[in-house]
C-alpha cells in the first residue's frame, strides 16, 4: 500500500472533525472515541462539543452524577458507554493525575477501555506508532491488499496486517492510520465505494475485476426492538426531575408489556437505572435511597 500517496490525499482532504485539532486534549480525544463507537459523526458532535465545555477534564465528570452523565448522553444510544466514562474519569482522577495515560497497557486497565480505544487514544492523542484497528481499517486492508470484497469476521491478524503497513517513521505512522480510517469512512465504504475517489495508485480487489462480496448483510432495525423499548423507559427517566412511579413508564411502552419488562429488568441489571425503596425509578444514582 501507498502510504506517501493515502497520507498526501488525507492532508488535502480529511473531515474537520473537532477533536482531530491540534488543541484537543487526550481526555477529549478518549471522549470522542467512546462516543464514535456504533455511532454516526453527525449525531456525536454536538453532544461532544457540549461535554468538552461542561467536563473538559476527568476529574470535573468524576464529580457529576451517574445520572448527570446519563442525561446528558442523551439519545447517542448504547448508554452503558456513559457509565463506563464515567468510571474512566473516576480512576483518571483518582490513580493517574488527572491525566490519560500514554501507555496502551495502561489505557486497557481503564474501565470501559478495550483495545481499539487504547490504541486509538496512543495514535491520536499522543501520536504514537500503533496499530488502530476498526472496521473501516479492516475493510480497506481486506481490498487494497487482499483482493476480498470483505474483511470476514476480526481476527488477531488484523492487528499484525495493519502494523506491517505503518510508516517507519511514528510521526508519519500516527497520520498514515488517521488515514486509513478516512479512506474507509468516506471513499472505501462497505455498500457503495467510490474508486473513483481513491488515492491509492492500485488495490488489489480492483485488479480482481472487483469480485463480489459472498457474506449476507442482515438489515438491522430498530423500530420494535427491546432496544426501542429501553430507549423509551430511558427518555421518562432523563426527563424527569426525580424519581418516578412505575405507571410513568408503562405509559411509555404500551404495545408489549412483557417486552417493556424485559427492557425494564435489564436495564436494571446493567446498572443504568435503579429502584427505590418505595417501588419508584431513577436514572443511575438518582433514587434517593
Amino acid at each position: 500500500m501507498d502510504s506517501d500517496a493515502l497520507v498526501e490525499w488525507y492532508e488535502q482532504t480529511a473531515r474537520d472533525l473537532p477533536w482531530r485539532r491540534p488543541e484537543v486534549t487526550a481526555w477529549q480525544i478518549l471522549m470522542s472515541e467512546i462516543m464514535l463507537q456504533q455511532t454516526p459523526v453527525a449525531r456525536v458532535e454536538p453532544i461532544w462539543r457540549e461535554w468538552v465545555v461542561r467536563w473538559p477534564v476527568p476529574s470535573a465528570m468524576a464529580a457529576a452524577s451517574q445520572g448527570e452523565v446519563l442525561r446528558a448522553w442523551g439519545k447517542l444510544g448504547y448508554p452503558r458507554r456513559a457509565l463506563r466514562l464515567h468510571e474512566c474519569a473516576q480512576a483518571l482522577a483518582r490513580d493517574h493525575g488527572d491525566e490519560v495515560p500514554a501507555d496502551v497497557e495502561v489505557l486497557l486497565g481503564l474501565p470501559g477501555i478495550g483495545a481499539y480505544t487504547a490504541r486509538a487514544v496512543a495514535c491520536f492523542a499522543y501520536g504514537q506508532r500503533v496499530p488502530v484497528v476498526d472496521t473501516n481499517v479492516r475493510r480497506v486492508v481486506a481490498r487494497a491488499v487482499h483482493g476480498r470484497a470483505e474483511a470476514g469476521n476480526p481476527a488477531a491478524r488484523d492487528l499484525v496486517e495493519t502494523e506491517a503497513l505503518l510508516p517507519v517513521r511514528v510521526d508519519r505512522a500516527a497520520v498514515f492510520s488517521a488515514a486509513l480510517m478516512e479512506l474507509g469512512a468516506v471513499v472505501c465504504t462497505a455498500r457503495n465505494p467510490d474508486c473513483d475517489r481513491c488515492p491509492l495508485p492500485s488495490c488489489a480487489w480492483v485488479g480482481a475485476g472487483r469480485p463480489a462480496s459472498d457474506v449476507v448483510r442482515k438489515v438491522q432495525k430498530y423500530e420494535g426492538t427491546d432496544r426501542q423499548a429501553r430507549g423509551r423507559l430511558m427518555d421518562v427517566l432523563r426527563a424527569a426531575h426525580g424519581p418516578v412511579e412505575r405507571v410513568r413508564l408503562d405509559l411509555a411502552w404500551t404495545r408489549d408489556p412483557g417486552q417493556r419488562d424485559r427492557a425494564l429488568d435489564s436495564l436494571l441489571v446493567d446498572g443504568l437505572i435503579e429502584q427505590t425503596s418505595d417501588g419508584l425509578f431513577a436514572l443511575a444514582g438518582e433514587g434517593g435511597d
